[in-house]
């Protein structure tokens, strides 16, 4: 990198650091997977309407390395109802974004968080097999 303003010192200021690309992309790929504002005030959202239901009582938030996940519990002690996972590796197969349910069955999956979690409009309960 040059200096063209010739009144600057050779090395450059500080706006000049240059990052390898190899470097930023590993640093961003140690992150963990995370929902963003905008994804977790429609998970909110849904989950206050669960609430006030009295179907849905408790939550977790799971920010792994290769996904996140909201998991709803009936109560605390027991196995999560659903979870809301998001995988973007999925994202241009099959969409980013799942619901499934506690015996691991997906109910739907798709790119749009909103689309998603659409599965919870109809009246859904657990059903004793």
């Amino acid at each position: 990198m040059t200096d063209r303003g010739g009144s600057g010192t050779e090395d450059g200021d500080a706006s000049a650091i240059l990052i390898p690309l190899h470097e930023a992309r590993r640093e961003r790929l140690d992150q963990p997977v995370r929902f963003d504002r905008r994804e977790l005030d429609q998970i909110l959202r849904l989950y206050g309407r669960m609430v006030a239901a009295n179907e849905w009582r408790d939550y977790a938030i799971d920010h792994l390395s290769d996904r996140a996940v909201f998991s709803v519990f009936r109560r605390a002690s027991e196995v999560p109802l659903f979870q809301i996972v998001k995988d973007p590796k999925l994202a241009r197969r099959q969409g980013a974004f799942a619901v499934i349910a506690a015996g691991g069955r997906i109910l739907k999956r798709g790119q749009e968080l909103g689309r998603v979690l659409g599965v919870f409009d109809g009246r859904l309960r657990v059903v004793e097999a």
